[in-house]
């Protein structure tokens, strides 16, 4: 490298792996900062436009000072673009470190300037030659595609590695720019990973990965010096490539465990680790002990996956070293310790006092470190957790003491020799003097107890005498609903306790009386003498209650318990439907399960499975892999072992049954890319046949409840479990399977679903959204949305159509092909008295970085009927509109859909104190006010927060002001926060403010939120 003076050494720009944009730029000169203050552009232009270098250079000086500070120096664009042909090389490499920073803004005066960088590129200077190539690739314009692509190869050849790497940055720029060019672009890949730098490395595996990482022949010959090179690399580069590796290892080699296990089952020769797989876990084994957390937990991931288990203990003390770390590290770290914890107890449990929890702990931090203790805990080691469990429940941190009484309850759960001790501990705490602390402890008491009823009938005496002191709804719901299910156990208690909560009956909260109702009803049929009178009391206060679900409920129940004339068949199985005998909720970890672990790691690829014994040490990096149909043989087996054994729940059934769906899909697609996969493309077809196939029944029973914590909020908040409404779930379970068919299951089916629907698209119910991964939202969990009146566009008038009409909304559910697109869901009629053939999207032209999920073509369509289906929309961030042509199989027609700016957000939630700490973040211009006046009929909660998330996708935030209103929502395509206040006040007053790094969306979306509350 060049040698440079101290100053320019300063502000030479550093370059990370994946990242090409020049960052921060430290200044030496504080003095000139503080000038900056009085001096004006006009100097700074007087200065840019003299004939003296000296002068010149100082101006830049300042101008990248500016930048470094946050300040705006985009209208010194045309002065300073003038002196990218400057002699002088300090200036000339100043010039480049702004116009990287503004070129992609000022692009028309940027395109002036094209020739200069041409030249630029043939510079003798390697950091000129770099820098120019930066700029090209930073002027976004599909007409100099060609002047790009020629750039890059010759960058590619170039003969500093740093001109190579910066070549490699620029691939995914001119991807993103024109996806034409993908079959070039990767020519250059496959020649820069040839490439056997060290500074080359990392840089181009980015590109790769987002490119074409389904190109995995591009690594076979690559495989082994990427392996030698890893230990070599920048820190973010092998972060990059370890990802990678890990991928590709998943996908070419034997799982060493299953494999192992297998073998010793069949007794067929033992299993011998492939030397490139082994060459893999040596070379990352010494980046355990890097000073980058992310390196760290890259290698922990690969050996998670990739070692045996008798390796993989390693990992464990590299993962423990990084809790020292800030609070940051430590969360991140312990969501993976906390899913890894759950299948590889053994590999922490020397560690267990590295997971007590100190006091100066944020609160997910302890949350966190309490559920990796509880699903440590064995017979062992359970005296020294209930301990320390103990000393947290005098805790101030209310989250934290709640946190804690679940894990007890959990641990009871799983530990049957200490459940009694467990259960005597909570009761003790029914007597606390926190009022939360009391509600909690009811909630788990009240699930420890459904385990064993008949011997704890003391415990729910006790209980019902709370009543008159908790206040808590869901510690009062269920303290009913305990007395109502095991009423037989308390004959004298139970009516008197109805009578108390008939007196305060339209004073409680709606999920108290829905469960005084059920009492209600469950005390007539088992002991209708004293409670006739008081159930018939609560049923005629419950029939003229505010809340319709409690007016049906009373109906409802009034009709099948009180025999009249008019009553049905129901009324003989009251009793049955009523006091039937409920499963015992199973109290699980929030991470068991597959969704947890990719949602952590990133993958979902799975391991390929050996045919026969020949092939069992024959799948290294130079040979083939197994054949699927022996994968397929172990799903069907499987499959037919767990239809065997019916004693396992519904709950379990579920989440397995999902797990092979989405591992089965995952195989599938894994097929078609291999190159090592065996076999001509006809048999791959026939295997994804089969795979549909298999996947089939499956879905029918996709949509049972994931947990049996839901199952009792469920029991808590409706009649559901009480009153026998299974018919009516399984209709309501074959509607949503008939609306999602085209949502949820991919890409797969050659046609959609099509199914005469109403004017209107029906939403989700919010069980729907229990699939809708978590990933790329940090500490902030995604909401599903409150669902108003769903507004439809028109996009095919049928007059334009000559008979086919096209409608469109934005039915705010996450795209399932892929996180970052919008989905809008389109509704086509067929008014002609012709069918309509191969219905289809094409010839779309969208700006650039937009993308869009076609749906899949409709083959016919019969006169009079009408098709839904779903595409998803990346709009960037942007409300430009994205044109496409609708093709029937006679006609084109051309058609846009623009979205208005708030739906290109999805809802988080976040706390009180986590929205004041953002919103102080994104304070001065990314911060709009305005003030505004609200209409009589907009001057109530509901209406306020009705129309607010009407015009919208944001979800509400707690506020503790009553004239306050906040609502927190994040961009769909980027991800940046955006933050909603709305201040009620005296009168009519308002003033509402949106924070936003994305001042554009936050503009318009004032201006949409203003109109929306006028209305």
């Amino acid at each position: 490298m060049l040698s440079l003076p101290p100053v320019q050494k300063l502000l030479r720009p550093k370059l990370v792996a994946g990242s090409d944009a020049a960052e921060e730029v430290t200044s030496p000169w504080p003095a000139a900062l503080s000038t900056l203050m009085w001096c004006r552009h006009d100097d700074l232009k007087e200065m840019l436009d003299s004939n003296k270098d000296s002068l010149k250079l100082e101006a830049m000086k300042r101008i990248v000072a500016m930048i470094a500070r946050g300040k705006n120096a985009s209208d010194l664009f045309p002065a300073v673009v003038k002196n990218v042909a400057c002699k002088n090389i300090e200036v000339k490499k100043l010039v480049y470190v702004y116009l990287v920073r503004y070129a992609e803004e000022q692009q028309d005066l940027a395109l002036l300037s094209i020739s200069t960088f041409q030249r630029g590129l043939k510079d003798p200077n390697q950091l000129i030659r770099a820098s120019a190539l930066r700029v090209l690739s930073s002027i976004r314009v599909p007409i100099i595609v060609p002047i790009m692509m020629l750039a890059i190869k010759e960058a590619a050849s170039d003969m500093s590695p740093y001109v190579r790497k910066t070549a490699a940055h620029a691939i995914p720029k001119l991807y993103s720019l024109d996806s034409d060019q993908k079959d070039q672009l990767i020519e250059v890949i496959e020649k820069l990973l040839a490439d056997k730098t060290t500074l080359v490395a990392g840089s181009v595996v980015m590109a790769f990965e987002e490119v074409c990482p389904e190109r995995i022949d591009l690594i076979h010959k690559n495989y082994r010096k990427l392996c030698n090179l890893l230990i070599d690399v920048e820190e973010w580069g092998q972060v990059v490539i370890i990802n990678m590796l890990t991928r590709y290892a998943r996908t070419q080699f034997l799982s060493p465990n299953q494999n192992a296990e297998a073998a010793s089952l069949a007794k067929r020769k033992p299993y011998v680790m492939d030397p490139d797989h082994r060459l893999l876990l040596r070379n990352t084994k010494p980046l355990l002990q890097s000073r980058n957390a992310a390196v760290v937990m890259a290698v922990a991931q690969l050996y998670f996956h990739l070692a045996p288990k008798a390796e993989v203990g390693v990992i464990a003390k590299a993962l423990v070293r990084l809790l020292r770390s800030h609070s940051e590290v430590q969360y991140v770290v312990l969501q993976n310790v906390a899913t890894m914890s759950i299948k590889r107890r053994g590999m922490f449990e020397p560690y267990l006092k590295s997971f007590y929890i100190r006091s100066t702990d944020p609160t997910q931090i302890k949350i966190l470190k309490l559920e990796v203790l509880t699903n440590l805990a064995n017979e062992t080691n359970i005296s020294t957790i209930l301990r320390e469990f103990q000393t947290y429940i005098r805790s101030m941190d209310k989250d934290f003491v709640a946190a804690t009484i679940q894990a007890i309850g959990r641990c009871a759960t799983n530990i049957g020799k200490v459940r009694d001790t467990c259960l005597n501990g909570l009761v003790q705490l029914l007597s606390n003097r926190d009022e939360l602390v009391v509600a909690e402890s009811v909630v788990v008491i009240k699930k420890l107890l459904q385990m064993q009823p008949a011997q704890h009938s003391e415990i729910i005496k006790h209980m019902a005498k709370l009543t008159d002191n908790i206040q808590v709804p869901m510690a009062r719901a269920s303290i009913l609903w305990l007395i109502g299910e095991y009423c037989e156990h308390v004959p004298k208690i139970a009516p008197d306790v109805l009578r108390k909560m008939a007196k305060s009956f339209t004073n409680e909260e709606d999920i108290v009386k829905l469960q005084v109702i059920n009492l209600a009803a469950k005390l007539y049929l088992t002991n209708s003498k004293q409670s006739k009178l008081l159930t018939q009391y609560v049923l005629n206060l419950a029939k003229y209650d505010q809340n319709y679900d409690i007016r049906d409920r009373a109906r409802f129940i009034r009709q099948l318990i009180v025999p009249t004339e008019k009553s049905g068949a129901l009324n003989k199985y009251a009793k049955k439907l009523f006091l039937a005998q409920k499963p015992a909720p199973i109290l699980e970890s929030s991470f068991k399960g597959t969704h947890s672990a990719c949602r952590i790691w990133g993958h979902g690829v799975v391991f390929l499975k050996p045919e026969s014994d020949s092939e069992e040490s024959g799948s290294s990096s130079s040979s083939g892999t197994s054949s699927s149909s022996s994968e397929e043989e172990e799903e069907e087996e499987e499959e037919e072992e767990e239809e065997g054994s019916g004693e396992q729940s519904e709950d379990k059934e579920g989440e397995e049954e999902e797990e092979k769906r989405k591992k089965r899909k995952e195989k599938g697609g894994l097929r078609k890319v291999s190159p090592r996969s065996m076999g001509s493309e006809e048999e791959e077809e026939a295997e994804g046949k089969k795979v549909k196939k298999a996947a089939g029944p499956q879905g029918k029973k996709g949509h049972a409840e994931t947990s049996s914590e839901e199952a009792s909020a469920s029991e808590s908040s409706s009649s559901g479990s009480d009153s026998g409404t299974e018919a009516p779930t399984v209709v309501e379970a074959k509607r949503r399977k008939t609306v999602r068919t085209g949502l949820e299951g991919g890409w797969e089916d050659p046609c959609p679903l099509l199914t005469p629907l109403s004017s209107t698209f029906l939403p989700w119910s919010p069980r729907e959204w229990a699939w809708w991964p978590t990933l790329s939202c940090g500490p902030w969990q995604l909401l599903s949305p409150a669902f108003g009146a769903v507004r439809t566009y028109e996009l095919l008038h049928r007059m334009a159509g000559e008979g086919l009409s096209v409608e469109y909304c934005f039915s705010r559910r996450p795209f399932p092909g892929d996180p970052h697109m919008v989905a809008v869901q389109i509704q086509i009629s067929n008014n002609t008295d012709a069918e309509v053939k191969s219905l289809r999207v094409s010839e779309p032209k969208l700006l650039a970085g937009m993308r869009i999920q076609e749906f899949p073509e409709i083959e016919s369509l019969a006169p009079g009927d009408t098709a839904s289906v779903v595409m998803g929309i990346d709009f960037c961030d942007s409300t430009q509109a994205a044109n496409f042509q609708l093709c029937t199989h006679t006609r084109h027609f051309y058609v846009s859909i623009q979205p208005p700016v708030g739906e290109l957000m999805a809802p988080v939630f976040m706390s009180e104190n986590e929205f004041r700490k953002e919103q102080g973040k994104l304070t001065g211009m990314s911060e709009i006010t305005e003030k505004l006046t609200l209409p009589e009929k907009c001057r109530s909660d509901h209406a306020i927060v009705q129309q607010v998330t009407s015009a919208a996708n944001v979800g509400r935030v707690p506020c503790g002001a009553d004239n306050e209103y906040r609502f927190a929502a994040k961009t769909v395509t980027s991800g940046s926060l955006v933050l909603i206040t709305l201040e009620w006040r005296e009168g009519a007053a308002a003033q509402l403010t949106v924070n936003s790094e994305k001042m554009v969306i936050g503009t318009m979306l004032v201006k949409d939120i203003i109109q929306a509350l006028a209305q």
